[in-house]
């Protein structure tokens, strides 16, 4: 005959479980979802290297002479010749060198173009 403590503990055992197994349910869920996550950042990585592969493919000296030869006569690519040159005092002033024309919180009409709302 069972006793009312027996009873108990086996209600306790079946609780355990059920937590236990709930418990464990959860885990393998959040497992799945860490390697979905890790494939994804692993074929990610994956598209990375081969876009930088084909980055610096694209942009090889001799693929990029070829192509400005090829479309020399269309662009008017021509190598820069050392006098062409300019040197930092023959450039113009900085931007910070000028006087702002228009003073801050003031509007001036002639200024104003169409991305500016007055």
């Amino acid at each position: 005959m069972l006793r009312t403590l027996d009873l108990v503990l086996v209600g306790a055992m079946i609780a355990a479980a059920t937590v236990t197994y709930q418990i464990k349910h959860a885990a393998e869920e959040k497992l799945s979802v860490v390697r979905e996550l890790q494939a994804e950042i692993r074929l990610q990585e994956e598209t990375l290297d081969l876009l930088e592969a084909d980055w610096s493919l694209l942009n090889q000296p001799s693929r990029l002479q070829r192509l400005s030869t090829a479309f020399e006569a269309d662009l008017g690519l021509k190598p820069i010749e050392p006098t062409q040159m300019a040197q930092p005092e023959e450039l113009a002033a900085k931007a910070s060198d000028f006087e702002p024309v228009v003073a801050e919180g003031e509007t001036d009409a002639a200024l104003t173009t169409g991305s500016v709302k007055p």
